[in-house]
């Protein structure tokens, strides 16, 4: 066997402790009394109605608009959109169309605190209409919560003309930029066709000369054109944070809805669990991994304690997806079947472990050395281990895919089992590709890695007899 270098168990050793402390606990940033979150925790992490409840509203057009079935269907269509692109997938849509209601349903955020049901109500309900106009002709200015300026109500031309709208933009994601050694966060626009051409005209026009782009009436970014731009993309800036960016990235992609939505009646849900419930889940969790570990290693000596470092980094793999480890990712809706597809994943996890352990105790047995051992019980383990999680995989996608946004079945199963099922599937599928990455690459690295030192290698530390 071709030895891995010494210091690549402590690399990876510390990568993966590394990655479950900060995946665990996050990291934020104090500058006076702001705080800003630098990479998202378990805190961070959407709770489903039935963990943390949420909010129950209806909504009819505004102004008396008398709304037609298609576009009570097209409002509906784009209050779905936002609720996938914030990640939210425990919800409910219903349209009521002999009055011209909707009916809508969905947990609370992940850093509620007020439990304001029209604050929330507000996140899926906006109009959000985007537009690029000549200038930055402005009526009024008024104070954000932060200090800064914000121009409102454009006027002359710059009220006058529309260079393009949310129409022509084909894709809008949050993003960080480092500008003179500065980051900051920006929106990111990738125009369709029609768009690309409008910008290239735009820009064509406007060289040198400034384009204004506007979120309703206010005023989001003012920049100055310096090029042509043919390619079909932008930027917007405009001092943001990562949840504002975050939030304006996913207007854009939800676009307009048809028609100004006005609440008719709004109140909280409450849990069908509660969070008694999920700390109780949480102390179930951490005595169980206890238990576990001590068995690992009391089991497996070496082989176990190189598969709970692989464990640990396959449970951080599976917060960083549901905590949207990045600010610029929206958290995943973490319901209990979720909570149930990571503890599912994570017998995988273990279950592989233990088979190339038993494989490389099996090998010391026939009489191998402990390089020829650990090399062929790696080697012997892995088509076992492959077809196990890969047909777990073929599930949870199949999960995924009829339960997910698409929606494939929910007019058999009905819309409110759509979100459960999805969050299972979700987080089974991502704790099975952590498998992949700690159970099946990571630890064997570790294990060949740690092989080589003297004091490791007594072949008693594998399962083996003494020499």
């Amino acid at each position: 066997m071709k030895r891995v270098a010494k210091p690549v168990f402590f690399i990876i050793a510390v990568l993966i402790l590394a990655l479950t402390v900060t995946s665990v606990f996050g990291i934020r940033t104090q500058f006076g009394d702001i705080q800003t979150t630098r990479i998202k925790g378990i805190s961070d992490i959407r709770w489903g109605i039935d963990i943390k409840g949420g909010v129950e509203a209806t909504f009819q057009p505004a102004n008396g608009f008398d709304a037609t079935s298609e576009q009570l269907q097209s409002a509906k269509s784009v209050i779905e959109t936002r609720m996938v692109a914030n990640n939210i997938t425990d919800y409910e849509i219903y349209v009521d169309d002999g009055s011209d209601k909707i009916i809508v349903r969905f947990p609370w955020k992940e850093n509620e605190t007020e439990y304001n049901a029209e604050k929330a109500i507000s996140e899926i309900s906006q109009t959000a209409s985007l537009t690029f106009r000549p200038g930055y002709s402005y009526e009024g200015v008024s104070l954000a919560d932060d200090g800064t300026q914000v121009m409102t109500t454009p006027t002359g031309e710059t009220a006058a003309t529309v260079l393009l709208d949310g129409a022509d933009v084909e894709s809008a994601q949050a993003g960080v930029i480092t500008d003179n050694g500065k980051s900051q966060y920006v929106v990111s626009l990738k125009f369709n066709s029609q768009g690309t051409e409008k910008f290239r005209e735009a820009t064509t026009t406007y060289l040198n000369q400034t384009i204004s782009i506007w979120m309703d009436d206010i005023m989001l970014s003012y920049p100055t054109v310096s090029a042509v731009i043919t390619d079909g993309s932008a930027q917007i800036s405009g001092n943001f944070t990562a949840e504002e960016a975050t939030a304006l990235a996913t207007k854009i992609n939800g676009g307009a809805l048809p028609f100004d939505l006005e609440t008719v009646a709004s109140s909280a849900v409450s849990a069908t669990l509660g969070t008694n419930t999920l700390y109780a889940m949480a102390i179930a969790a951490v005595a169980a991994l206890i238990i576990i570990v001590l068995f690992m290693i009391i089991m497996f000596r070496m082989p176990g304690f190189v598969a709970v470092i692989a464990l640990l980094g396959q449970l951080a793999i599976t917060v960083v997806a549901v905590s949207g480890y990045f600010p610029v990712f929206n958290s995943f809706t973490m319901t209990l079947p979720g909570i149930a597809g990571m503890i599912l994943s994570v017998g995988m996890g273990v279950d592989a472990n233990i088979i190339t352990a038993e494989r490389i105790k099996e090998e010391l047995g026939l009489g191998k050395s402990l390089d020829s051992a650990i090399n062929a019980g790696t080697k012997n383990s892995l088509a076992a281990i492959v077809d196990g999680n890969m047909t777990v995989i073929i599930v949870a996608v199949i999960l995924i895919l009829v339960f997910g946004p698409f929606n494939m079945l929910s007019f058999i199963f009905g819309p409110s089992t759509t979100g459960s099922i999805y969050a299972f599937g979700y987080t089974l599928l991502i704790g099975v590709i952590g498998n992949f990455i700690m159970g099946i690459g990571a630890s064997r690295l570790m294990l060949k890695s740690i092989s080589g030192f003297k004091a490791f290698r007594n072949p008693k530390l594998y399962g083996g007899a003494k020499k």
